[in-house]
């Protein structure tokens, strides 16, 4: 009976496993969408003094 409990914890451990990996995901990020540009553009034309 031992040896039936041992493989059946194996296979529910690999099983637990393989559901992390491949289920789907439970994250939970705020919708914020697309943020707007705030800063001033880089000109590297206007900044160099040569």
């Amino acid at each position: 009976m031992k040896i039936i409990k041992a493989l059946q914890d194996m296979v529910n451990y690999l099983a637990e496993g393989f559901l992390s990996l491949f289920g789907p995901t439970h994250d939970e990020y705020p919708e914020i969408g697309i943020q707007p540009f705030e800063g001033e553009v880089y000109n590297s034309s206007s900044s160099a003094d040569w």
